[in-house]
């Protein structure tokens, strides 16, 4: 690399570092502070309480009234220590926009057509909802795997695949791309602006742009692209942890994946366990010291259980998906195809429950 790309890729970090510290909120211990905005992410919800990160500060309200993604809230709290203290809900607007309304009465749909877990299980793959009874939440936490069960850029990459592969049968590539790249807007909005789903979906936009003016498709280039793009608009994401493990989990399967893959002459196991175990342990040599520096716990069994239950993502995904979107017309057939979604869904929370104990 020449001096000039040196100074110019300084120049930028220091002005991405600039923004960051600019954008920063004057807030200081003991301030009574009110902040109004739009959810754009779904709260994590307890036994007695919701929780949301909102400007930096960890805000857990109580457990009613409840406020969903996409609701206009008003909450008052006293700052202490990145934390609202004491924080109260004084206004709060369900938002009335279609594909807010569509969200909702898909997972309403889920959770009157089969009982818990299996219906969290299913809403929370298909569209990242974390509308999920606690004592199965943390046992995703103990396993190391919640991030399966909330939407993220792995969905993302299942959706853009289904759809090229699906309407290039019918439309020029051109045209199935930009279908493909709608499907993709639509499915942000409906699941949230989580930051791994904001980072699959530009860098899938990007790839899909790219394939249209057919160009070859550097992926490290596109990941800088990408996080850069995205702490322009949103400087806070730099301190958010799903951003940080959704890039540094990109990072480690680009670097190691298929080193792993070599590695492991494993010829008797299914192919489907052996992709989900390769990918599984190249992702958690990247993030699993961020893990356990954060929480202070790491399963070492993992990737192995990682393993048992990613190949069960893309039918659950798929067919969950399905099944939300005709039962809101059929009903009683949108639940046959839930229903037989039971044994994959029973499988991945028997694996959860052993594994966690």
């Amino acid at each position: 690399m020449k001096l000039i790309n040196y100074v110019i890729l300084f120049i930028f970090i220091g002005l991405l570092f600039l923004r960051y510290v600019l954008s920063l909120p004057k807030f200081q211990n003991g301030d009574t502070i009110k902040i109004t905005t739009t959810l754009l992410t779904e709260p994590i919800r307890y036994s007695n309480s919701q929780y949301i990160k909102l400007y930096g500060l960890k805000i857990y309200l109580p457990r009613y009234p409840e406020i969903i993604y996409g609701d206009r809230v008003e909450i008052v709290g006293i700052v202490d220590n990145k934390k609202l203290k004491n924080p109260k809900i004084q206004k709060l607007e369900t938002n009335q926009k279609l594909i807010y309304l569509l969200r909702e009465k898909i997972i309403s749909f889920y959770k009157s057509s089969i009982p818990e877990p299996y219906s969290s299980l299913i809403a929370g793959i298909t569209i990242g909802s974390k509308q999920m009874p606690e004592s199965f939440w943390d046992a995703l936490r103990k396993t190391g795997t919640a991030h399966v069960v909330v939407a993220s850029g792995t969905n993302v990459t299942m959706l853009a695949s289904f759809l090229i592969g699906t309407f290039t049968y019918y439309f020029r590539r051109k045209i199935a791309i930009f279908i493909t790249i709608a499907g993709i807007v639509v499915y942000v909005f409906l699941s949230g602006f989580d930051a791994p789903i904001v980072r699959a979906s530009i860098m899938g936009v990007i790839v899909m742009f790219g394939q249209i003016r057919g160009r070859l498709i550097d992926t490290w280039r596109i990941l800088l692209y990408t996080s850069t793009l995205m702490l322009i608009i949103k400087p806070m994401w730099i301190t958010d942890l799903g951003f940080i493990l959704s890039f540094v989990a990109t990072t480690s399967l680009m670097l190691f994946q298929t080193k792993i893959d070599r590695l492991l002459k494993l010829p008797r196991l299914p192919k489907l366990l052996k992709e989900g175990l390769t990918t599984s342990i190249a992702a958690q040599i990247g993030v699993a010291p961020i893990i356990f520096a954060t929480f202070g716990q790491f399963n070492i069994l993992s990737p192995v259980i990682n393993a048992l239950i990613l190949w069960t993502i893309p039918y659950i995904m798929s067919l969950g998906m399905m099944a939300g979107i005709v039962g809101l017309v059929v009903p009683l057939v949108g639940r046959l195809i839930l229903f037989a979604l039971y044994p994959l869904t029973y499988w991945f929370v028997q694996i959860i429950n052993l594994s966690s104990n």
